[in-house]
């Protein structure tokens, strides 16, 4: 039977768990990449095999580079010798939360024990050059939503982030991390590392051994917020890595918290922001938990999905794609656009403006976006 990305509940065989391991890191397969050509091409198997035709016939003049099974058996064995899991998107383990986002991470790393990311959960976040007063009150707050049951998430970064994991170490922490689960930052971080892997839940998107790059942390915040069912924001200036996972929590539809700051600090400027754009004024735990209200604490209901083999795609004809290629691409440019705006302004049908955005992505030719937009690269 076909496995899509639109099926969920069952764990993959080894060989489907190669495939869906090669599909996810290969060149230019981002996570909204992934579940689109699973919908397509049923699996992974079907999907590997179209992508050199789907690069080409996006105007990609060199070979696309597939990990090689081998490569992917490497990264099983390096994260079975290090006690860690790989969940891939369509199993029962897979946080039901995370899973439900457009751009949900085709696979995840865990080292840890899994069933910790289904629990109701709260990110934490803020500055790394935190005040005192700052890092005490998100240890506090981090504390008490612990001792209230619900997880508390965060990016084990200096300040804020390690305060929140400090103070709920003891009942559950979830860290998600920019590079590898075995890759420690900052460094001065390295006993936390431990202590949330034997305690709590470790999670990156990345191989192992990846060390994190600029790039990486806005993938590694929309995990955060992903995880959870609101994001508090404890301190932040206006242009920070906080206020880009504040972001990304309400087009995930999460609840948006922060805390007030004075107006004379630099490091309160972003919550000050958030809170005069609606998100929920917090002093205590307590406010959190009060707007959460009984459904915060009840286990996330994942959208239903369907099951059953999958039927063949329908292929538009080469005519009609050769004559729509050049009307889709006149439409993009370097400022990202909605896809639905595509479809419209062409007047062609969904199917053959996914289709050649689909190869446009694996040419390298096109940047998708937050919120269903693209642009070209």
């Amino acid at each position: 039977m076909a496995l899509t990305s639109m099926e969920r509940g069952r764990a993959l065989s080894p060989v489907e768990r190669l495939d869906w391991l090669r599909l996810t890191r290969t060149e230019s397969v981002g996570p909204v990449t992934f579940h689109r050509l699973m919908e397509r091409f049923g699996t992974p198997t079907a999907a590997l095999e179209a992508l050199p035709d789907l690069a080409r016939r996006g105007g990609r003049d060199r070979p696309l580079s597939i990990v090689p099974r081998a490569g992917a058996e490497r990264e099983l064995a390096i994260l079975d010798r290090m006690g860690a899991r790989l969940l891939a998107w369509c199993e029962p383990d897979y946080p039901p939360q995370l899973a439900a986002i457009e751009d949900a991470p085709p696979v995840l790393t865990v080292l840890g024990d899994p069933a910790r990311l289904s629990r109701p959960a709260v990110a934490v976040v803020g500055a790394r050059n935190a005040s005192l007063t700052g890092r005490k009150l998100a240890g506090m707050i981090a504390h008490d939503l612990a001792e209230a049951g619900i997880t508390v998430v965060s990016g084990l970064a200096r300040g804020i982030d390690t305060a929140a994991h400090e103070a709920s170490l003891h009942r559950c922490t979830v860290a998600a991390l920019a590079g590898g689960v075995d890759v420690i930052y900052p460094p001065e971080n390295a006993d936390l590392h431990r202590r949330i892997a034997e305690q709590g839940v470790l999670v990156a998107e990345s191989p192992p051994g990846t060390e994190p790059q600029a790039r990486h942390f806005p993938r590694r915040n929309r995990l955060i917020s992903g995880l959870s069912r609101g994001v508090l924001v404890v301190e932040a200036a206006l242009k920070s890595g906080s206020l880009i996972t504040a972001r990304l929590a309400l087009e995930q539809g999460r609840d948006l918290f922060a805390v007030p700051g004075s107006p004379l600090d630099p490091r309160a400027q972003g919550c000050n922001r958030l809170l005069k754009d609606g998100a929920v004024l917090v002093e205590t735990a307590d406010d959190i938990l009060a707007y959460l209200g009984p459904q915060g604490m009840a286990a996330f209901n994942a959208p239903a999905v369907g099951g059953g083999p999958v039927p063949p795609p329908v292929d538009p004809g080469e005519k009609e794609m050769e004559a729509a290629r050049p009307r889709v691409t006149l439409c993009l440019s370097p400022t990202p656009v909605h896809i639905d705006e595509i479809v419209r302004d062409c007047q062609l049908s969904a199917a053959v403006v996914l289709t050649i955005l689909l190869e446009l992505e694996l040419a390298g030719r096109l940047h998708r976006h937050p919120g269903g937009r693209v642009s070209l690269a």
